[in-house]
C-alpha cells in the first residue's frame, strides 16, 4: 500500500488474467520478456499467473520471481491451503513477493458454485488470508464477483479479511456487470462503511464484457480505490480487461477531473509494450483501439486535419510522443482536403504553384475515390507524372475496353484538343494494344512501342500500377509514363504521353487520321 493517497498503484496481469484469453498461451521466456518490458514501464506489481494451475504457471512464475527485481510480483491462489503453499514456493525468490487469494461471494456464487452460506465465506476468507499472511507479509484478497455482492455483506468481508491481515483488498467486477456510477457507489460504500478500511489500500479489477471496464475502474479511483488491475491491450478472459493504457492516459489526460491524481508509468513506453504482447501474444490491436491502435492518432477528415495543422489540440487530447508514437498520421483518402494534401507534398519536398496544386489536388481526389488510402509514393507518382509531363495537346477524357477469352478486344477512347472532343474505338491483339490503335487513330501517329515496362506503386491490390515505355515515331524514341490503378489506364495515359511528346518535337501530326470519329462542344 502507499502512503502517497494521490498515487494510484498500477497492478498489471497481463500474465495471468491477459493469457487467460482464448488461444494464448505464453512460454517462460515470452513470459519473463514481458515482465521485463513492464518493469521497465513502471508498473507497481506484476500478476505473473496462477502457480497451482499447471506446471507450466508455476514455472512461469517461479523465472518471474526470480528474474525480475523492483516490482511487486504476485501468484494467484484460491482460498485453498494447497493453491496457498504453492503459490507462496514459485514466489519465495521475488523480491517483493505477493500471494493473492479469492473467494467467490456474490449470492449466486454462494447459491450455485460454492453451496455455502454467508458465514462460512467469511470463515473462509479469513482462514485463506492467515495462511497467506503467515507465509508472505504482502497479501491481496479478491471478493470473486464483489460487483454483484450484497453492498453490506461485501462490507462485512472486507472487514475480516483486513482484520486477517490482508494489506489490498480488490473488488473485482468479475463478470463486467457494473455501470460506472453504480461501480462508484459501491467503492465509496465500502469506505464509508468497513471501520477498518484504511488500513488496506482498496483496489478494483474491472472486466470488459460490456465495455465499461476502463469507466468502471475510473470511476472506482474518482471514489476512492488506489489500485487498478489491468492489462496491456485490455486482453483477458471473454472480452477482456481494463487496458493499462487507457487508465494510466485517462488519468493523464483529464488530470482537471482527478485533481493530482496520478501513477509512476512511464507512458513513452505504452506503445513499444503494445505491440510486443501483441507479438507474443498473437493477438492483433485493433485499428480503432483508444491509445495504441493504428488510427489512433491518424485523421482522415479534411476538416479534422486542417484543424490540426493548424493546433494540434483542436482533434487530439493526447500528444502521439507522450505514448510513444512518433507523429500523428494525416490519413491521405476521399475525405482529405487541400490542407492536408499541401503539407504532404511540402514534406516530399515539391513546390507547387497554386494552380499546379488545383490539378494535383483534382488528380488525388480522382484517384481516391478508386482507393482506400494514397500513399506517399502514389503523391510521389503522380507529381513525377506532374513535372515529366509532355505538353498536353491531347487530353484522355474517357477510356473503356472489352476483353476476354472469347472476345475480340476492343477499346473506345475519348480525347480532348482545345475545345475539341474526339472519340473513336480500335480492335487489337489484346486491350492495351486496342488502346494504342484507337489512340494512334484519333491523333494521326503511328509509333512502334521499343520497350513497355509496369510496376507496382504502392502495396495491396489496390496498388497504383506504373507504366513506362519507349516509342520510336518515325526517327524519333520519346518515353512515356502513366500512372494509375487500373494498368489499362496507366498503359493509355504513358502511350498518350508518348504522342503527345512526339507532336510537341513535331515528329508527327495531331489530326483525326484513319476514320476517327470528331464530335465538337
Amino acid at each position: 500500500m502507499s502512503a502517497d493517497s494521490k498515487r494510484i498503484i498500477i497492478f498489471d496481469t497481463t500474465l495471468r488474467d491477459g493469457e487467460q484469453s482464448p488461444g494464448v498461451s505464453l512460454n517462460i521466456k515470452e513470459k519473463v520478456m514481458i515482465a521485463r518490458a513492464l518493469a521497465k514501464l513502471g508498473v507497481d506489481a506484476i500478476e505473473a499467473g496462477f502457480p497451482v494451475s499447471s506446471p507450466g504457471d508455476f514455472e512461469g512464475v517461479s523465472a518471474v520471481a526470480g528474474e525480475i527485481g523492483g516490482v511487486t510480483v504476485c501468484g494467484l491462489a484460491r482460498c485453498v491451503e494447497k493453491d496457498i503453499t504453492r503459490a507462496w514456493e514459485a514466489l519465495k525468490r521475488a523480491e517483493k513477493p505477493r500471494i493473492h487469494v479469492f473467494l467467490a461471494t456474490s449470492k449466486i456464487h454462494r447459491q450455485f458454485k460454492l453451496r455455502k452460506a454467508e458465514e462460512e465465506i467469511i470463515r473462509l476468507a479469513v482462514e485463506g488470508v492467515k495462511l497467506a499472511r503467515s507465509l508472505c507479509r504482502d497479501v491481496e484478497f479478491s471478493p470473486e464477483d464483489a460487483s454483484r455482492t450484497e453492498p453490506q455483506f461485501l462490507a462485512e468481508v472486507v472487514e475480516a479479511v483486513i482484520a486477517a491481515g490482508a494489506s489490498t483488498v480488490n473488488i473485482p467486477d468479475t463478470v463486467g456487470y457494473a455501470m460506472p456510477a453504480e461501480f462508484g457507489r459501491l467503492i465509496a460504500h465500502l469506505v464509508a462503511n468497513v471501520p477498518n478500511i484504511g488500513k488496506a489500500a482498496i483496489s478494483v479489477h474491472c472486466h470488459n464484457d460490456l465495455g465499461l471496464a476502463t469507466a468502471n475502474s475510473l470511476a472506482a479511483v474518482a471514489a476512492g480505490a488506489r489500485q487498478v488491475e489491468c492489462t496491456i491491450n485490455g486482453i483477458g478472459e471473454r472480452a477482456g480487461n481494463a487496458a493499462l493504457e487507457e487508465v494510466v492516459m485517462g488519468l493523464a489526460t483529464r488530470a482537471d477531473f482527478f485533481g493530482r491524481i496520478r501513477t509512476g508509468i512511464n507512458s513513452r513506453s505504452i506503445f513499444q509494450i503494445s505491440r510486443l504482447v501483441s507479438s507474443l501474444t498473437g493477438m492483433p490491436v485493433q485499428r480503432n483501439k483508444s491509445i495504441v491502435g493504428e488510427n489512433a492518432f491518424a485523421h482522415s477528415s479534411g476538416i479534422h486535419q486542417d484543424g490540426v495543422l493548424k493546433e494540434r489540440s483542436t482533434y487530439e487530447i493526447i500528444r502521439p510522443q507522450d505514448v510513444g508514437v512518433a507523429e500523428s498520421q494525416l490519413i491521405l483518402d476521399k475525405h482529405s482536403g487541400r490542407h492536408a494534401l499541401k503539407v504532404r507534398v511540402a514534406k516530399l519536398g515539391y513546390e507547387l504553384s497554386a494552380e499546379e496544386l488545383d490539378a494535383l489536388f483534382a488528380r488525388f481526389k480522382e484517384l481516391a475515390d478508386k482507393k482506400r488510402e494514397v500513399y506517399d509514393a502514389d503523391l510521389e507518382a503522380l507529381l513525377e507524372d506532374r513535372v515529366g509531363a509532355a505538353p498536353s495537346i491531347f487530353q484522355l477524357e474517357h477510356l473503356s475496353v472489352t476483353a476476354g477469352t472469347s472476345v475480340v478486344p476492343t477499346a473506345t477512347i475519348r480525347l480532348r484538343r482545345d475545345k475539341e472532343v474526339l472519340q473513336d474505338a480500335a480492335c487489337g491483339d489484346g486491350p492495351v494494344d486496342a488502346v494504342y490503335k484507337a489512340m494512334e487513330r484519333l491523333t494521326g501517329t503511328s509509333g512502334k512501342l521499343l520497350d513497355y515496362q509496369l510496376r507496382a506503386v504502392t502495396r495491396g491490390t489496390e496498388a497504383m500500377g506504373e507504366v513506362m515505355l519507349a516509342v520510336q515515331f518515325g526517327t524519333v524514341t520519346v518515353n512515356g509514363r502513366g500512372v494509375s490503378t487500373d494498368i489499362i489506364e496507366a498503359s493509355g495515359r504513358a502511350y498518350l504521353e508518348a504522342i503527345n511528346r512526339s507532336l510537341a518535337r513535331g515528329a508527327g501530326k495531331g489530326g483525326t487520321a484513319g476514320g476517327g470519329k470528331s464530335k465538337r462542344k
